[in-house]
Parts: structure tokens; sequence; C-alpha cells
């Protein structure tokens, strides 16, 4: 999935129209109705909210693209009546902003993670990669449910107490592990969905951030940077290759056969939730056993 900013057609959007609505409002359940652009926030949303919230994820399909969704009036729909609408920004998820524009509602509130964690388009989009962003959008989240619905606020404070200690306990403790037994192994990676991650994990990225850039907004890489890493795989300067199994490009299908053939052991992420239904914990904690075991191999320890 590569990151490309997608335009979507002004002649659809006014298709997708829904007359201006007051919005906002709980369901006829009395639930906070949440949208989420992308269903890993959406995940999240729905575990701190608990029995207190609907959420709804537009892009729920692995085999979706994020940055060239084109959305339906259902969408449309669906974005007019929320009361609470969480986007990533960051120029990852442009058609949403165009959604709200179309759909006006009063007493909708929008959680935008690149505003919230100040990283401005053009910047890495691919927060929910990063361990402190995520720990940042799940305090957001929450004291915006708590705003929604005061009367609650102990339910909240408990959801998230319950998510941050028990949901997401192997995913804090397996970043851990690796960071101690790993931090300073040299590694390469495929676009910027890693650069988040990374440091994260006390590993050094050697790949060119202009590689990685590159790749993930779906243009040429320069050839120095291309024999930059020709160089670090042939070298073995790296001990591992991460790479997006949803963006392997033919540079990066180059790229992994050579690291086998070098001998170098490669992993893989996905940019969505793999598989689908998979929660935002259950998929990454999937990932950091696959990357730890990768990890052991290239290291013997």
């Amino acid at each position: 999935m590569p990151f490309r900013k997608g335009a979507v057609a002004l002649p659809l959007l006014g298709a997708l129209l829904v007359a201006c609505s007051t919005g906002g409002t709980l369901s006829a359940t009395g639930k906070i109705q949440v949208v989420a652009a992308e269903n890993f926030w959406g995940s999240i949303a729905a575990q701190l909210g608990g029995e207190k919230v609907s959420v709804t994820s537009i892009i729920e399909n692995p085999n979706s693209d994020p940055h060239d969704y084109e959305p339906t009036a259902a969408d449309a729909r669906t974005i007019a009546v929320a009361k609470f609408v969480v986007v990533n920004g960051i120029g990852y998820d442009g058609w949403t902003q165009h959604l709200l524009d179309a759909n006006p509602a009063s007493g909708r509130d929008v959680l935008n993670v690149g505003t919230l964690v100040g990283i401005p388009a053009g910047g890495n989009p691919h927060q929910w990669y990063s361990p402190t962003s995520v720990r940042r959008v799940i305090d957001a989240m929450t004291a915006e449910y708590e705003k929604i619905d005061p009367a609650d606020k102990t339910f909240f404070e408990q959801q998230k107490s319950t998510f941050l200690t028990v949901a997401l306990k192997e995913y804090f403790s397996l970043i851990a592990q690796i960071k101690n037994s790993y931090s300073g192994t040299p590694v390469g990676a495929s676009e910027s969905i890693f650069e988040g991650m990374a440091p994260a994990l006390g590993l050094r990225l050697l790949t060119p951030f202009s590689f990685l850039k590159a790749i993930s907004e779906g243009t040429e890489p320069t050839a120095a940077d291309k024999a930059t890493i020709d160089h670090e795989i042939q070298t073995r300067a790296i001990s591992a290759y991460i790479y997006n199994s949803q963006n392997a490009t033919p540079d990066i299908q180059r790229q992994i056969e050579e690291c086998r053939t070098r001998g170098i052991p490669v992993t893989t992420i996905t940019e969505t939730l793999v598989p689908a239904g998979a929660s935002f914990q259950q998929w990454q904690v999937a990932q950091l056993r696959a990357l730890a075991e990768t990890l052991k191999r290239a290291t013997g320890r």
C-alpha cells in the first residue's frame, strides 16, 4: 500500500452530500456513535469505549488502500451522524476531510492523529507503528469519551486501564524484550512504516530515509539510495530485513531475494489489520513475535 495522496472526485462528493445534520448525537441505544477512517484506530476506539460506544471503521478490507480510497454514499451517511470521528491525517486519508466538509454537523468532534502528535502532511503517516503515538491516541480517545459522556467517566477510565495493562500487556512486553535483547542491532526496511517502531525496539534502521519515504509515497527511489541498500545487503551490514508485504514493489522484491541469497533473515509487517477481524493487539503481537524470532535467527541469541 504505497503512501499516495489520493484525489477524491468532487462530483462524487456532490452526489454523496447528505443534508446538513445536527449530527453528533447518541444512537437510539444511547451509545456514542464513532467512526474511524481505518480499522487499526477503530479497534482501539471500540475497546476503549466498550458497551458505551458503537464503532464503525470505513477501511476494513486488508486489500483496500487508505490513500486512494473512494468513499461511498454509505460512508457519507455514517460520517454525517457520527458524534466522534477518528482520522489518521498526515496526508494519509485526505478523502476523510472531503467527507467531513460535505457533511457538516454541529456537535461532532474529530480526532486527527497527525495534529495530536504534531506531525504535518509530508511527515511519516504510519503513527500506529509508534508506541508513543499509540499511547497518546489512547489518552485522547478516552478524554473524548469522557467529554461526551461525563457520567460514565469512571467506566472509561477503567476501560483504558484494562486496555493498557491487560489487552496491550504482551504488546508492551514484546517491545521491551526485543529492545533488551537486540538493542543496537542494524536492520533494513522497505518503507517508512517501520520507522516509528525501530527506535522503540532499539534497532538501528540503516536504510536511507529518502528511500523509505519514496517507497511509501509510490515514487521512484534514487539510484544512490538503491546502491546504498545493495551495499548494505551485500556486505551484510544489516542483520535482518523488514518489509511491508502489502507494498512489495519490484525494487523491494529484488532486495528480498538478495537478502535471502546472502543469508539475511527477512520478516514481514502489514499496513492494516491482518487477518481481517483481528484486533490491534493481536495483529501487532503476531508481527512482534515474528520479528523477535527473525532477530534471534539473525544474531544467534
